[in-house]
Formats: structure tokens, C-alpha cells, sequence
């Protein structure tokens, strides 16, 4: 069945970088849409970035601009989400998503695919 593997949090102290990946298997990862959502204890989940199957266009959730920014290899079948400038607000659960043909999709029901998530914690 689909994989989607997270992989590079960890703790960091506040203004720090993490850069998290997301290798995808069994699936034609260049039809399909990617994205990034976040979870903290308590609140539900939130997109943090998304970006198109087709043209690489990306978009971001307002806590993240400026400082994140998606990219995807598609030869690698990887999304990655480079953070940096973190703040302890952005301690959660990250998680990759794959969404067919999607075209930066903000919603977390229009996907189709998840991750187990990892781990991201920023100390202050």
C-alpha cells in the first residue's frame, strides 16, 4: 500500500531551522499534490504549506510565511518543508500528505494519503 515516511524533526531552541522530508512509495508522486499540516496537543490540525502536482506552485498558511518554504524532487518521490526561524508556537506533529493531482490543497480531507507524522519541538 501507499507509504509516506516523515522523517527530521527533533527538538531545536527558538530560531533555529529543521529541515523535515517526506519520501513517498507506491505511488506516481509526480500526479500527486503534496502538503504539510502541523498538530498540537489540544488544537486540530492546520496546513502549514502545500504545493501543485503540475507546476511546483506552492502556498503557505500565514503562520509560515517567510519563514517556510515546501519544495518536492520528484525523482526522489520526496517533499521537504524547510522551517526556519521556529518559534516555540510551532512545537507539533508534522505531518506529509498526498492528494491526486492536487493543486495546493488546503484542506486536510481533500487528501488522500497521510504520514505517521514526526515530532517537532522548540524550546524557548
Amino acid at each position: 500500500q501507499v507509504q509516506l515516511v516523515e522523517s527530521g524533526g527533533g527538538l531545536v531552541q527558538a530560531g533555529g531551522s529543521l529541515r523535515l522530508s517526506c519520501t513517498a512509495s507506491r505511488l506516481t508522486f509526480s500526479k500527486y499534490g503534496m502538503g504539510w499540516f502541523r498538530q498540537a496537543p489540544g488544537k486540530e490540525r492546520e496546513v502549514v504549506a502545500a504545493i501543485s502536482w503540475y507546476d511546483g506552485s506552492t502556498d503557505y498558511a500565514y503562520s509560515g510565511q517567510g519563514r517556510f518554504t515546501i519544495s518536492r524532487v520528484d525523482t526522489k518521490s520526496t517533499v521537504y518543508l524547510q522551517m526556519n526561524s521556529l518559534k516555540p508556537e510551532d512545537t507539533a506533529v508534522y505531518y506529509c500528505a498526498a492528494k491526486l493531482r492536487g493543486n495546493r490543497a488546503t484542506q486536510s480531507t481533500e487528501y488522500d494519503y497521510w504520514g505517521q507524522g514526526t515530532q517537532v519541538t522548540v524550546s524557548s
